[in-house]
């Protein structure tokens, strides 16, 4: 996770636990016991900040999903075409996105009419919870759904809980049908898996969809696979089946 590089110390997990206050981090060197104080307490209090959220989206009714994957792997693309459908249905739909820099994926979605709020982090590779929190606040109120589009990363994101309901992950054919085995903390915790990009599979013969499947058995990942196009709309329908389930 982030205990190396440091990205963990993000903006909105500054707050530590000595008394509520809002302290610089120092720098350290990696490892060092120092080191480990500050990110376990940077940890602790997004936990506290994550149950918050839960209890907040909890009491206004709203569905939450945690989208997360390596960068290209199609989130806004889904996205895009999952707000569409689920408007069409009649649920009202919120995203969060974030993004490193730009609003290019915001933008995206805002020409189809949903609320969005960029996060953009600078150099830190995940959204935390206190992002979420500052962020969900500049969202209309009686949402059915939010989306939560984290940054493309494998690694990080997966180690902070925002307060979601659901962890959704991605994995595109052209990455490849090892990531599960590569990065085994994402997948094992997710949700839903995503195979996307299936059209792509007559050029990419290397890629097997079973593969994928007996990796996520042998991890004892909880969540079940769909495989969908959104290029061609071949599978969206169960995803979006799933989607209208989780909020009853």
């Amino acid at each position: 996770m982030c205990n190396d590089c440091g990205c963990s110390a993000v903006s909105g997990s500054h707050l530590l636990l000595n008394g509520g206050l809002l302290r610089p981090l120092v720098p350290a060197q990696p490892h060092s016991p120092h080191t480990v104080a500050v990110l376990r307490n940077l940890l602790q209090e997004n936990e506290r900040m994550a149950a918050h959220n839960r209890a907040h989206f909890k009491a206004d009714g709203v569905r939450v999903f945690n989208l997360m994957s390596s960068p290209g792997s199609g989130k806004t693309a889904l996205l895009e075409a999952s707000v569409i459908a689920l408007r069409q249905r009649g649920l009202r739909v919120g995203v969060i996105e974030g993004d490193l820099e730009t609003e290019n994926d915001a933008l995206r979605l805002r020409r189809h009419g949903v609320p969005v709020v960029q996060i953009t982090t600078g150099m830190a590779c995940h959204l935390d919870a206190q992002m979420i929190h500052q962020a969900y606040a500049e969202l209309p109120g009686s949402l059915d759904i939010l989306f939560i589009e984290n940054v493309g990363n494998l690694v990080c994101p997966a180690s902070f809980d925002l307060g979601q309901d659901f962890h959704v992950v991605l994995l595109s054919v052209p990455e490849g049908d090892d990531k599960p085995e590569k990065y085994p903390v994402m997948f094992r915790q997710a949700d839903k898996v995503l195979l996307t990009k299936i059209d792509l599979l007559p050029y990419f013969d290397e890629f097997d969809p079973a593969r994928v499947r007996d990796t996520l058995g042998s991890l004892a990942a909880a969540g079940d696979v769909l495989s969908l196009s959104v290029k061609t709309g071949e599978g969206l329908q169960p995803w979006l089946a799933w989607l209208t389930l989780a909020t009853r």
